[in-house]
């Protein structure tokens, strides 16, 4: 038998174009969004008026791109599950998880989903009680809203950052790539335009993070202000959200000093521990028995109107142009969550991956969309189910204090759980700024790997990041006025909508590296195959991965 035919590999970028890749993209991003930053400031009506027009124009002519992008996600998680590609093991057969399930569960939950969470999981049951399509509300139980809640923070999302989170993981573990958008991407496109396209997408990735992070950071500002408020004199205002972002930021590039293993494991365990605490406490102190109905009866309607929710697209709202974004209920919630998490998955998916080595893509899958998911609908079911039967018990005072302020709702309905109520403030405050520490922590680091690929980026770039991340999420309060959720939502939706582009060009890549291991010579399911890399130098034989670029 013939040897097989060897391939020339494209020769690797020299040091000099590394290194300017590297200021390009130290640059690029920060000087767009500085100068962003500074045009809002200067004018803001028109900056408004602008913003609001782009999400409208977002919300009428791609909300059916949204559902489409969430469905594909959802496919390429089980095809990897149901397929031989399951077994395939992050970083080769030798390679063993570094940490425990439960450190494990606690740093993805941590990073993903807690401050989002604990925003919505009261207020957005509330805001959809008496307005939640496809789900018919039985009497008296107002279940539409929970069941959109568990739907819009539960299995879809967390399939959506999975799909990125695999295929960070596979090229950086199994391929020796850098951790970077570009080099997970940009191999399936002709070999000229790689390295500026490569830019391009990274580029993106830096900016839709930033400003994922930033409406993070402005939905932590306002929760953290509103569960200081619900036990002390402190009023919500302008002035106190500068003071919290700053804490905030402060804690965080103190964080970044002391490395993610260590800072960001403990704190995600605290978190974890803090979270038990806290549903624990609303299911015994509150209406156990209702919640434990409600949650029984909810889970089943969820698996009932799963796949009319997955599919809905609110057609009737396509007929013709929408005079504004706030005229389509898909706009205000579906296109906004959908996005929130298309921006977060630079970050998130890239904590995830690194996290992630030793583990097969069949575990890491379900690992990553099935446990996250439940804890999710456990979590909503409980605190949802609470301030749903409270709502009712005090004749609407919860979705007026939510209509009044957003941010209020958890915490209005804390205040109302007997014997334990002002310790549950004090807990769920406490998690609003632990849990944006540990996305804000994560998010930095991968922003700096994002940036500085080939080196270490230092932790005073990661403190820049921290100052950027910081005043665009008060650029965005500033702007926002007495709607100030609407545009700090809108800022997420404008750095996601260009990003997800880039996402599904790299799933089919991720895809297309698959199949191209059947083509390898002896080449097994748990082995690595031979790919250049964008940015690293030298190329990788089968086998361990080669040492992280990034550094920690």
């Amino acid at each position: 038998m013939s040897a097989p035919p060897v391939t020339k590999s494209p020769p690797a970028p020299t040091r000099a174009s590394s290194r300017g890749d590297n200021i390009i993209l130290k640059t690029v991003p920060t000087v767009l969004v500085a100068a962003a930053v500074v045009v809002v400031l200067v004018f803001q009506d028109e900056a408004a008026a602008v913003i609001n027009r782009l999400r409208t124009m977002v919300t009428s002519g791609w909300t059916w791109y949204f559902v489409v992008y969430s469905l594909i996600a959802l496919g390429v998680c089980a095809w990897v599950v149901i397929s031989k590609k399951g077994s395939i093991r992050l970083g080769g057969p030798g390679a063993r998880p570094e940490h425990s399930k439960f450190a494990w569960y606690s740093m993805l939950f941590g990073a993903g989903q807690g401050i989002g969470l604990i925003f919505w999981s009261a207020a957005e049951p509330i805001l959809m009680r008496e307005e939640a399509p496809v789900v018919s509300n039985a009497a008296g139980t107002a279940e539409g809203g929970l069941v959109w809640t568990y739907f819009h923070w539960g299995v879809t999302a967390w399939a959506m950052y999975c799909v990125v989170a695999v295929c960070l993981a596979y090229s950086h573990h199994n391929l020796g790539k850098n951790m970077t958008f570009r080099d997970a991407t940009v191999d399936i496109l002709p070999e000229r335009v790689r390295r500026p396209a490569g830019l391009v997408i990274e580029v993106l990735a830096i900016i839709a993070t930033v400003l994922g992070l930033a409406t993070s950071f402005g939905f932590a500002a306002l929760q953290l202000t509103s569960g200081l408020s619900s036990f002390t004199s402190v009023t919500p205002g302008l002035m106190i959200w500068v003071i919290v972002i700053l804490g905030l930021a402060g804690v965080t590039a103190l964080s970044a000093f002391l490395g993610v293993n260590k800072g960001m494991k403990r704190v995600s365990e605290l978190n974890s521990g803090l979270s038990l605490l806290l549903i624990a406490g609303v299911l015994v102190f509150g209406p156990t028995i209702f919640i434990l109905s409600n949650v029984s009866q909810t889970f089943g309607s969820f698996i009932t109107h799963f796949v009319p929710m997955s599919f809905f697209t609110e057609a009737s709202a396509a007929t013709g142009p929408l005079d504004s974004w706030q005229d389509s209920w898909n706009g205000a919630w579906t296109v906004f969550i959908w996005c929130w998490v298309i921006a977060f998955s630079p970050f998130v998916s890239g904590f995830i991956a690194r996290i992630s080595r030793g583990r097969t893509l069949r575990e890491f899958v379900l690992g990553v969309t099935v446990v996250p998911s439940l804890i999710v609908m456990v979590w909503v079911g409980i605190i949802g189910s609470a301030a749903l039967r409270y709502d009712d018990e005090t004749g609407s005072a919860i979705s007026e204090d939510v209509a009044a302020e957003v941010s209020s709702g958890l915490f209005s309905t804390l205040t109302q759980v007997p014997v334990i109520g002002g310790l549950l403030l004090v807990v769920a405050t406490l998690l609003v700024a632990t849990y944006y520490i540990t996305s804000l922590d994560a998010g930095t680091y991968a922003l700096a790997v994002f940036a500085s690929a080939s080196k270490e980026s230092g932790p005073w770039f990661r403190v820049i990041l921290v100052a950027i991340i910081g005043a665009v999420a008060f650029t965005l309060l500033v702007l926002g006025g007495s709607a100030v959720v609407d545009t700090v939502q809108t800022g997420t939706i404008l750095g996601a909508f260009p990003f997800s582009f880039a996402i599904l060009l790299m799933i089919v890549n991720f895809i297309r590296r698959l199949r191209l291991r059947d083509d390898e010579p002896g080449t097994a399911d748990d082995e690595s195959v031979v790919e250049p890399s964008l940015t690293g130098g030298s190329t990788v034989t089968a086998g361990p991965p080669a040492p992280e670029a990034g550094g920690r």
